[in-house]
This record gives C-alpha cells, sequence and structure tokens, in this order.
C-alpha cells in the first residue's frame, strides 16, 4: 500500500488537480516533478485521518533521438535570417532541441508556472497563463498542461514518424491519471482508436510528396525554416478569384503588390550609355570601366547602350556587354540600323514584367546607302512605366547646326512608335513628337553639336581648372545655346556635366586632335531625358570613361533613378524571351577566363619556388 494510502472504503473519491507544488532544497535536474498532486483515499475506519499527498515518479523517459545522416545533420545545422532559431539567436534565447534527452530542466520560475514542462516545445497559452496567474481554479491546471502534452506528443510523434523510428510512450494509469489526461494516451500505438488518427497525420503531412513518394526527412522544417519562396495553399488555388491576373485586381501580374515586391522604393536603377566606336575593329580589352564604373557601387536593373559607327562583328560586340554583364543579366533584346546598334540588357529576375519590345528607325542622309546618319527607336512597357530609347546620329560639321536640328524634327516625326503595345496616357500623346507618347524617353548619341570659338579659344579654356573650365566651355557650346532657344529636344534634360569634351582625341592617347585637321574638342556625346511626370526620372551620375582610347570619342554614360508605376493587364508581354544563344556564350567565356587566369596564378606560384638538390 503506498505511502499516504488508507483502505479503501468501497467509494471512490474522485482525484483533483491541486495547486503547483514547491521544491525544497531539491535539485531539479535530478528530480523531475510533476505538478500534479493526488490526495489520499479517506478510509471510514479513522474519520480523522489525513490524507497526505504523494508525488508519483513517472518511469524514465524514452531514447528518442533519431538517427540522422551526415547531410541531414548538415542541413538542420544551416540558419536563415529568418528561421526561429537564428531569430531566437539574435533576441539572446536559446534554440529548442529535438530530443527529450537533450532538454536539460531549467530551475523553476516565478510562482504560477509549471516547473517540470519545457517551453521548447509548446508555449504555454497566454490566455491559461494569464488566468491563472489571476487566480484562477485549480483545475485549470489539468486542463493547460493536458493542452501542452498533447501537443508535445503530437511533435514527437512526428518527428519520429519522419525518421522512420516507432515512438512509445510510458503507460498511464486510467485509474490514477484524470480525465483531461486520459484522451493524450491515444496517440500510443498500443491502442486501436490510435491508429487511424496517427496515420491520418502523418498523410497530410505529406500529401504534397504523393501516395507513392517516401516522405522526406525535411519534409516537416520545409515549410517554416528553410523555404525560400511563400507556400500556396490548394484550398486558395481551389477557391481561386477570376479577378485574379485581370485589369484591375490586386494580384494582376502589373499590379501593385507584385511591383512592391521587387521595387519597395518603386525606383528602377538605369544605366544608358553613348559610344561612336569610329567604326573600329579593334574591341577594348574590358568594359567594366563603361558598364561597371567604380563609382557604382551597386549594378543597375537595366542596361542600355547605343552605338554609332559601330564595329564591323555586331554580334561579337554584343557577345562582350553580355560577357562583362554576367548571368544575372541576360540580353532583353537588340537592333541594328546599319551602324547604329542599341542593346537592352535586365536583370533575369525582372524580364517577367516587360512587355514586347518594338523598335523603329529614321534615316536622315537618304543618298547614302550606308545608313551611317539617322536613329534607331526601342521601346516597352515595364509595370505600368512605358519607356522609349533613342540613339542617334547627327549630321558632323562645325557650322551645320540648321541640319543637325532638321534631323531631330526628321526623327521625332518619323519614329513610329508604340506599334501594338498600348499607350499609358494617350490623352498626352502628340501625333507629331514621339517623345510625348511615353512615360520615361532617354535620347542619347553623337549630336556633333560643337563648341564655338575656334580650337585656339578652347584650348585656352582647357588650361583652366576643371570646374571653371567645363562651365566656361559649355557657354560655347551650340547645343545648350539652341535648347535654351527651345528650337531643338523640347522638354527634355540634361544631367550636370562635370567632365571633359568626349571629342576628339587621337587613338590611344590622351591628346586632342594632332593632325592636321586640328579639330575643336567638343561635347558631341551627350544623353538627354524627358519625364511624363515631373520627378520621376533622377539623375546620379553623369560621366565619360577616358580610360577606353580605342576610338576618336570616349563613352559617355549616365545612370539615372526612375520611378516605376504599377500598371495593368492590358499589355502583350514579351513573356520572357532573351537571347538564349549570347547568355550561353557569355558563360562560356567568363568560365574560361577564370580558369585561364586560375592557371596564370598557379603558374605564378610554381615558378617562385626554388628547389635545391
Amino acid at each position: 500500500m503506498l505511502k499516504g494510502q488508507l483502505p479503501s472504503t468501497g467509494k471512490d473519491v474522485a482525484p483533483h488537480l491541486g495547486p503547483p507544488p514547491t521544491n525544497h532544497g531539491q535539485d531539479p535536474e535530478r528530480t523531475p516533478v510533476l505538478p500534479l498532486t493526488f490526495p489520499a483515499q479517506i478510509s471510514n475506519e479513522d474519520p480523522e485521518a489525513k490524507a497526505k499527498p504523494f508525488t508519483p515518479k513517472p518511469p524514465p523517459q524514452p531514447r528518442l533521438e533519431r538517427a540522422l545522416s551526415l547531410d541531414e545533420k548538415a542541413w538542420r545545422r544551416r540558419r536563415f535570417r529568418t528561421s526561429p532559431e537564428d531569430l531566437a539567436a539574435g533576441s539572446g534565447a536559446g534554440g529548442s532541441r529535438g530530443s527529450l534527452q537533450d532538454e536539460v530542466p531549467r530551475p523553476p520560475g516565478p510562482p504560477g508556472s509549471p516547473p517540470c514542462l519545457s517551453t521548447s516545445l509548446q508555449e504555454i497559452p497566454t490566455s491559461r497563463r494569464a488566468q491563472d496567474s489571476a487566480g484562477g481554479s485549480p483545475s485549470s491546471w489539468g486542463h493547460c498542461i493536458s493542452g501542452m502534452i498533447s501537443t508535445s506528443l503530437d511533435l514527437l510523434h512526428r518527428d519520429g514518424a519522419v525518421a522512420g523510428t516507432s515512438v512509445r510512450l510510458p503507460p498511464v494509469d486510467p485509474k490514477v491519471a484524470p480525465e483531461s489526461l486520459r484522451p493524450t494516451h491515444r496517440v500510443d500505438s498500443g491502442p486501436v482508436d490510435g491508429k487511424p488518427h496517427l496515420q491520418s497525420r502523418l498523410f497530410r503531412a505529406h500529401s504534397s510528396l504523393g501516395p507513392g513518394r517516401p516522405p522526406s526527412p525535411l519534409v516537416c522544417e520545409a515549410r517554416s525554416s528553410f523555404s525560400l519562396l511563400a507556400p500556396i495553399r490548394a484550398k486558395d488555388v481551389r477557391s481561386r478569384s477570376y479577378l485574379e491576373g485581370s485589369l484591375l485586381a490586386s494580384g494582376a501580374l502589373m499590379g501593385a503588390e507584385e511591383l512592391a515586391r521587387y521595387f519597395p522604393d518603386r525606383n528602377l536603377a538605369l544605366f544608358v550609355a553613348t559610344w561612336n566606336m569610329q567604326g573600329q575593329k579593334e574591341l577594348p580589352p574590358n568594359l567594366d570601366e563603361l558598364l561597371l564604373p567604380a563609382e557604382a557601387d551597386y549594378a543597375q536593373d537595366l542596361y542600355v547602350i547605343g552605338v554609332q559607327e559601330g564595329c564591323s562583328d555586331r554580334r561579337e560586340w554584343e557577345t562582350r556587354l553580355q560577357e562583362t554583364l554576367g548571368p544575372r543579366y541576360v540580353t532583353l533584346y537588340s537592333v541594328a540600323h546599319g551602324a547604329l546598334y542599341m542593346s537592352v540588357l535586365i536583370r533575369r529576375d525582372l524580364i517577367w514584367f516587360c512587355s514586347e519590345v518594338e523598335s523603329s528607325t529614321v534615316t536622315t542622309r537618304i543618298v547614302s546607302h550606308i545608313k551611317t546618319k539617322g536613329a534607331l527607336g526601342v521601346s516597352f512597357t515595364f509595370f505600368g512605366t512605358s519607356f522609349l530609347f533613342i540613339t542617334s546620329h547627327f549630321t558632323s560639321g562645325d557650322g551645320k547646326v540648321s541640319e543637325r536640328l532638321l534631323d531631330y524634327s526628321r526623327t521625332i516625326q518619323g519614329l513610329a512608335l508604340p506599334k501594338s503595345v498600348p499607350d499609358t496616357s494617350p490623352y498626352r500623346s502628340d501625333a507629331a513628337d514621339v517623345t510625348t507618347r511615353f512615360d520615361g524617353v532617354f535620347w542619347f548619341g553623337d549630336f556633333n553639336f560643337r563648341l564655338s570659338g575656334g580650337r585656339v579659344a578652347v584650348e585656352a579654356i582647357l588650361k583652366q581648372d576643371l570646374v571653371e573650365k567645363v562651365s566656361t566651355l559649355l557657354q560655347h557650346d551650340q547645343l545648350t545655346q539652341e535648347m535654351k532657344k527651345g528650337s531643338i529636344f523640347k522638354g527634355f534634360q540634361e544631367p550636370d556635366i562635370h567632365f571633359l569634351p568626349s571629342y576628339k582625341f587621337d587613338i590611344g592617347k590622351d591628346s586632342y586632335d594632332t593632325t592636321s585637321k586640328q579639330r575643336t574638342p567638343s561635347y558631341t556625346d551627350r544623353v538627354m531625358y524627358r519625364s511624363r511626370h515631373k520627378g520621376d526620372i533622377c539623375p546620379v551620375r553623369y560621366s565619360s570613361c577616358p580610360g577606353i582610347k580605342t576610338s576618336d570619342h570616349r563613352p559617355v554614360y549616365g545612370l539615372f533613378r526612375v520611378k516605376v508605376r504599377p500598371g495593368r493587364d492590358n499589355i502583350p508581354l514579351a513573356a520572357g524571351k532573351f537571347d538564349r544563344e549570347l547568355y550561353l556564350i557569355g558563360i562560356k567565356r567568363r568560365i574560361s577566363k577564370e580558369i585561364q587566369r586560375q592557371q596564370a596564378l598557379k603558374n605564378q606560384h610554381s615558378s617562385t619556388i626554388c628547389t635545391v638538390s
């Protein structure tokens, strides 16, 4: 007969839960204590006998550690920023463990909390915790503990079933255990009514794998800790709304929600460059200075490069662009008009939000069979913002200002864009000016406007300080003067110039024209921009590339931040099309160059080692 128990009277007294016991000098690591106390049964033979509380000791805890493979152990050690373990580590709390034998019992907490249950498996519900601390009924401890134990046991059984091991819990005497603890014993594999319940839970947990595939040991962790994509619930797909993907719904591909995922501040990083290559076959050995300038800490989202008098091997030029930007970028579109080339490269993640790319050309020199003078326009819509990029090569000559103005007029009237892509603001468009039909317009190229005053006057100005000579030179700039008159580039702006004239250099040198023609140094290569909405385009940097000397022109580039607006799903999409062949060639070249570099470095190290025989 147990201590504190008297002979039975024939009538059972229903067990009840008492207040949580307190430890007096006991070590919590050696003596696990359940917060359950049962009064002894009272006999009628000794009515004055008092029941003494006793503390039953549960059997030793079963060994629940799973035999993990090396791959699974390495995977479980990985941490992501959003994982619960990493968040717990950042807040100063330790991560929970998967087995009970690794759980070190903590000292008893403040009064009112059960000291023997670990919170690593399941947190105590806040509502019940608040009720007990406020002086709730003693029976609420049983409901709280039963809910915690049942949830913890479900977690243990799930881990055990995933690892392929069976978890058996210590038997609980139904006569001793209260009514609230009896249902939790059904998860044991012994009772018959527990098998269907456990099997249904496991089948739902691994239903995504299919009935014929074995469960993966990583399924239970993939949703919370190691998933990089937000899961899509099957019931959400079944109860889909036919408004999603339509013109006005919030779930549209071009809508505000999708735009906020990629551009929370709605600003697109844009790179625009122009370069007159002078028809040289030789390309610079490295284009990093042009596409990846040292002043920019990050690469841009969209690259647009226009070339005048391009090299004879256009495919090689496009391959070099793809090779320089690497596999994170794809060539969205490339087009040529005689010696005018334009290439559009975009980040690989963003190709799904572009409309079909359209192009149009204008030839300003009708007599010439070789189209060296003219304009090439490329347009497309990105989310809800329409873009137009124009590269031009105007008439050359110091005094031919009127011919260049005529080239401008022919271009804005002759470019037939957009074609099938709808205009985002048709009421603001002008049939006689293509630049009014788009939200953002970038016009760049060799405009051939010169510095008036002659070679001697310009050379005298170039001897001054950089800031002073640039501002003085722009006072003699023909394009600046014509823009002030309003005869060209109406509504356009140009970033502030802080670089030397980009024309005309001796090839391979930093000196201006030393031939007999003695051409005047000028700002012939320019980048202009126009925004339909005021403030949507912000210039970040405007400069030239003095290190690229294969032509008599220096490349000129501009970095911009463009505000992108959400759109409607009423545009024909490009459907992720890009130049795949060019993409693969660029990757192979980068790999081969890296192998050559490592081999050269290895040979260099081996040659510096001296051997003594």
